[in-house]
């Protein structure tokens, strides 16, 4: 696979992003990508390992070890690196529905337990994904579903990755499928909780057109709550409506105006940006304090330099990674080191400093008037007061919305997840995927879930 001493010729090399300086001033794209002969060089690195990790999407120490889809990782490096591109694509198609969206968003646990990152740097696997992608709708090579949905009606809630993937794979198992969405644009998560810069909506606009292409119908501004008046118009319903009650923190001044949840914010956001209007939780000219140190906390810390906020902190309740790999975290683990993701780099660019403080308990948040004035915290066993006029609570979530599964008569577990048998939920021929059954995640695993719960559909399990 690869050439056969690639990985001692060529060094590991991306593209890097725009200046962090520059790109927070506008919602455009910040990664870049290598020429097409420097892309195939970073294919010609993947090894022939023998038994590849990188594709085995195991869960290991709590976290995913290689690609949850199983990609043909070595099989689709090794036909991009000799220019066989339209047959890397088709490899890569086999097992991922939507590799333009995995290939930009994706923290890439392949890349993880790629064998050349035991010892070396790992191949850049998400990239030559992200590549092939761009070829295939650049040259005509993503084609179209053709088939006649003889085999039934299919209804699939929820457009996000998990109701996507779903649709897409119905449709190519011979079902005609209809994609209920409640929001006004399609894409989900993908749409309304993922920032522009990050994932910019016209990649999703153009997976929606070619599924449109192929057959799948979009109903937006569809709030579906009558699961049973749906089940007599289809032949099967797969619920793909993600996991989105968020975790409250309720302690002192719990109730100030200023003060809402990451995922409302976002979706405000990016909104606003598409509409190209101002939003009501708007950062500008703001201290802003975030509650929770992950993705959702730096996608916030990097919309909210966007918006002009005067500053940006972000408090993590659990103390700093270690710099490097440590023995307890053994490869093919996912490496929990301490990252600079592009929203610290802003700050750091803009404001001289890293936004996390962590070790950071929050005791209260302290009023001026009806507004959130501060964030009082214990840091490391001092309190300390944190300027605030916008705190956004980024702590993840608890599970599907409790108003829908309630509506919907749907069964679930202590963890706020639908209760299934494999895909099935308790409501028969109604299938459930994504965060909505597995919880909180990552868009790989509920795109793998879309497939499998279309697949389950199909097989009548």
């Amino acid at each position: 696979m690869g050439r056969l001493n690639g990985r001692l010729i060529y060094e590991r090399r991306e593209a890097g992003d725009r200046d962090a300086a520059l790109r927070a001033r506008d919602w455009r794209a910040i990664h870049g990508a290598l020429p097409l002969p420097e892309q195939r060089e970073q294919a010609a690195r993947c090894m022939d390992c023998g038994v590849p990790f990188c594709h085995g999407g195991r869960t290991l120490s709590g976290m995913a070890s290689g690609c949850p889809l199983g990609n043909l990782v070595p099989e689709f490096n090794d036909l991009l690196y000799r220019g066989l591109d339209q047959a890397a694509l088709g490899r890569l198609l086999l097992t991922n529905p939507l590799p333009e969206m995995t290939g930009r968003v994706c923290p890439a646990p392949c890349e993880a337990a790629c064998l050349c990152g035991f010892n070396q740097t790992p191949v850049t696997i998400r990239a030559n994904e992200y590549c092939l992608a761009e070829m295939g709708f650049d040259n005509g090579w993503m084609k179209r579903i053709a088939n006649a949905g003889e085999r039934g009606q299919a209804a699939v809630v929820g457009s996000g990755p998990a109701g996507l993937a779903c649709a897409i794979r119905l449709r190519q198992l011979g079902y005609s499928a209809t994609v209920f969405e409640r929001a006004d644009r399609p894409g989900g998560l993908l749409t309304y909780g993922i920032p522009n810069m990050k994932l910019e909506k016209g990649i999703i606009s153009r997976r929606v057109s070619w599924m449109e292409d192929s057959g799948v119908r979009f109903v937006l501004n569809a709030e579906v709550t009558d699961i049973d008046a749906l089940s007599r118009e289809y032949d099967a319903v797969a619920l793909c409506c993600g996991a989105r009650e968020p975790r409250a923190l309720d302690t002192e001044g719990s109730g100030l105006d200023g003060i809402a949840f990451a995922v409302d914010y976002l979706e405000q956001a990016a909104k606003a940006v598409l509409d190209g209007a101002r939003p009501r939780l708007d950062a500008s000219g703001k201290d802003v304090v975030i509650l929770g140190g992950g993705d959702t906390g730096n996608d916030c810390a990097a919309t909210a330099i966007r918006q002009g906020c005067k500053s940006v902190t972000q408090l993590e309740i659990m103390p700093a990674p270690p710099k490097s790999r440590q023995s307890s975290n053994p490869w093919p683990e996912w490496p929990r080191v301490l990252r600079v993701d592009y929203g610290h780099e802003e700050s750091l660019a803009l404001f001289g400093r890293d936004p996390r403080v962590y070790e950071a308990a929050t005791e209260a948040f302290i009023g001026d008037g009806n507004a959130v004035r501060a964030v009082r915290a214990r840091v490391k066993g001092e309190s300390r007061e944190f300027p605030a006029r916008l705190v956004l609570l980024a702590m993840g979530f608890i599970g599907a919305e409790r108003r829908v599964t309630r509506a919907m008569g749907l069964d679930i577990d202590g963890r706020g997840r639908l209760s299934t048998r494999g895909y099935a939920t308790n409501l028969r021929n109604v299938y459930a995927a994504g965060d909505m059954r597995r919880g909180q995640s990552l868009v790989v695993w509920a795109i793998r879930e879309g497939v499998e719960a279309a697949e389950a559909v199909a097989a009548g399990t």
